[in-house]
């Protein structure tokens, strides 16, 4: 057996790279399947430390560290897109990283994540690549005198990006994004965002979890819900799309491929997150085997589960001081609350998650 061959057996460690909540459900998906998870993450509040069977505390740029750390691994995997590409070509020397360095190559350049799919046959916004100043005029000009200024790197929950309604805020918005390279999208007129949770196997076997349908404010998730209201031809359009994706990258583990849905159903994809997404946190209550459970199947070489769900749910994210209301939160009977055990509560910092089950 070769080294990308590799499985985790019972009674092995799954390394993460990342020690945020998304590492913490991961840690704790393994430990069901009788799995050790090791975290690697550099000095801070990592609260999946507080569920896992070991932990590192070190850079991401810290070579002996990583290799230290891969050589007590039997697979290697990541909780978040924004790491070196170095770091993950230190582990792969000693044990199989999934999804790789391709993927990550991909996903941390929103102009180069826009060309994938587009080679891939798969439709988004119009866009362009904007190295300096003096090439915005033009290209909002292209986009119809309106646009979404974004960091080709770096940025998420609506952080690293500036809308532009007028040439006369192309100065401001290129302020406010320090003048890093960026990337002009145009604006989708989309009548609802989605996404789909999709995971692809060592073997290469794929499956989807159901749509959900996403409310955003300032770009920041605060629910989830599924069904979405979605038709059935556009479900299955958009599961389509996102085993398309997952091939064309050949992807190993959990994928959250984010959508814009216009008037008539045509379908946009926005964003891929290569990793367990926000959008799928409905599956724990939801689904037999959820989102984190099958990421670990799939980096570990396991047959994957069953995504169907056998109920309808919405999650519902907790930013900041919202968490304060745990209290009552946890005295409802409908409502599975998750706290992610972070330090501190901040203004729009995810702290933890509530889902509901619902009838249909």
């Amino acid at each position: 057996m070769t080294l990308g061959d590799k499985v985790a057996p019972p009674g092995g460690t799954l390394g993460i790279l990342g020690g945020g909540q998304l590492g913490r459900m991961l840690a704790i998906a393994a430990a069901r399947l009788g799995l050790k998870a090791h975290i690697y993450a550099p000095p801070g509040d990592n609260p999946a430390f507080e569920v896992a069977a070991s932990h590192t505390t070190a850079s991401y740029t810290d070579a002996d560290a990583l290799s230290a750390f891969a050589q007590t691994c039997d697979v290697v995997t990541l909780e978040f897109e924004n790491l070196p590409l170095t770091a993950l070509e230190i582990c792969s020397g000693h044990a199989p990283v999934r999804p790789g360095a391709r993927a990550l190559a991909v996903t941390q350049d929103r102009v180069e994540e826009k060309r994938f799919l587009r080679e891939a046959g798969v439709d988004t916004v119009d866009f362009w690549a904007i190295s300096e100043l003096l090439a915005l005029p033009e290209a909002l000009s292209d986009l119809g005198g309106r646009g979404i200024l974004k960091t080709r790197r770096f940025g998420y929950d609506g952080k690293g990006q500036a809308r532009i309604n007028d040439p006369s805020e192309i100065d401001a918005a290129w302020s406010d994004l320090n003048g890093a390279p960026a990337i002009l999208e145009a604006f989708a007129p989309f009548t609802r965002e989605l996404s789909v949770i999709v995971a692809r196997g060592l073997g290469g076997e794929i499956v989807c979890f159901d749509p959900a349908e996403n409310r955003h404010d300032q770009g920041i998730l605060r629910v989830s819900r599924v069904p979405g209201d979605i038709s059935q031809a556009g479900a299955a359009q958009a599961v389509a799309i996102a085993r398309r994706i997952v091939e064309a990258l050949d992807y190993i583990g959990v994928m959250g491929v984010e959508f814009f849905e216009l008037e008539g159903g045509a379908l946009l994809v926005n964003e891929l997150a290569p990793r367990v997404h926000n959008s799928g946190h409905w599956t724990i209550e939801a689904c037999v085997v959820d989102q984190f459970e099958q990421h670990v199947r799939a980096v570990c070489g396991w047959p994957l589960g069953e995504p169907a769900r056998h109920s309808a749910a919405e999650m519902s994210n907790l930013l900041g001081d919202e968490v304060n209301a745990w209290r009552d939160l946890a005295s409802d009977p409908r409502a599975a609350v998750h706290l992610y055990g972070k330090a501190e509560a901040r203004p729009g910092r995810k702290m933890g998650h509530v889902t509901r089950l619902l009838r249909g």
